[in-house]
């Protein structure tokens, strides 16, 4: 089987369930975005949700899509930087229970953590603390890392890293990698926009973007938007959560419905929705396939806390993938 390779930032997440949306306004934090944020903001939020229930996963966009992958069965790895400390050992062993290969740098910074606030209509909101995940640099980069690879991942938070992501790019494209980028938060797209379209229009054969990203990238409502985005790459997705999503490849585009489950944390959805497209993809199924796969895996993920889905929920998911 094909494989694939992810680069991201190396996080634990720390999902907090806001009791109402008043803490979001303390902070300042805007409702459904993803706010970089130092070591102290990060600790005086956390202060700050007190006895809020909370719950601890390695996180990471890009990771959260390997492990999707991983649990389907595909060979994967994935390159990040972590500290020598309590969250880095944790996210490390977490790729190695999944049997991901890591390919890990190490730093002397703490590991990177992202808060992720869950507000009472399941709407989640990032305040993410980069820590050792920002200091991988485009010099730990290496053309044999890329070695026997088909497809590369990348998240679009890497975008705050203009040099990074270009070299990885790069070294992508030289060793004939396929390469998929989800879009990531709006905020983040907004202030890197002329990069953006440049790195898609350059090297991205396959883009995902939720319509809120979509919007942010093109200025245009989520179908139009899926065509500007198309022109720019092989395979264009625009997400629509209860609305589905949309698929374009040249001149097929393909509608996706989505599945109605009890929603309690929407964390993850995106990550996992890439996770079943590209499993679909090395698999060789036609899109709407692909589509259907990724629809069923984000269902899977909103139905439960965090953006990982509980290992005894695979075999069903598994058997209904092979019943589409």
């Amino acid at each position: 089987m094909p494989k694939i390779l992810g680069i991201g930032n190396a996080l634990v997440d720390i999902i907090v369930t806001l009791e109402d949306d008043h803490l979001l306004d303390e902070f300042q934090l805007p409702k459904g975005s993803m706010q970089l944020v130092d070591r102290t903001f990060s600790d005086q939020i956390l202060n700050g949700t007190g006895s809020m229930r909370k719950t601890i996963a390695s996180g990471g966009s890009c990771a959260n899509t390997i492990h999707g992958l991983a649990s389907l069965g595909v060979e994967t790895g994935f390159i990040g930087k972590i500290c020598h400390d309590e969250f880095g050992s944790f996210f490390l062993d977490d790729l190695r229970a999944k049997k991901i290969r890591p390919y890990l740098f190490f730093s002397p910074t703490e590991n990177g953590r992202a808060i992720s606030l869950v507000s009472p209509d399941k709407e989640r909101t990032f305040a993410t603390f980069l820590g050792a995940a920002m200091e991988l640099a485009p010099e730990n980069l290496v053309p044999n890392l890329f070695n026997g690879y088909d497809i590369i991942h990348f998240e679009g938070y890497l975008v705050q890293n203009h040099a990074l992501l270009t070299k990885a790019m790069e070294l992508a494209r030289q060793n004939q990698l396929k390469i998929s980028l989800d879009l990531a938060s709006y905020n983040i797209v907004e202030e890197n926009l002329s990069f953006l379209v440049n790195i898609v229009n350059d090297y991205v054969d396959i883009l995902f973007a939720n319509e809120d990203e979509a919007s942010a990238f093109t200025g245009l409502l989520p179908r139009d938007a899926l065509e500007t985005m198309a022109r720019g790459c092989d395979v264009a997705v625009v997400k629509m959560g209860a609305n589905g999503s949309w698929i374009k490849s040249s001149d097929a585009v393909i509608p996706i419905q989505s599945h109605r489950v009890d929603i309690r944390d929407t964390t993850g959805a995106g990550d996992l929705y890439a996770a079943g497209f590209l499993y679909g993809l090395v698999n060789r199924l036609p899109l709407d396939k692909c589509g259907q796969i990724a629809s069923c895996l984000a269902a899977r993920v909103i139905e439960t806390e965090g953006a990982k889905i509980p290992e005894h929920k695979w075999k069903e998911i598994r058997k209904t993938i092979e019943k589409l």
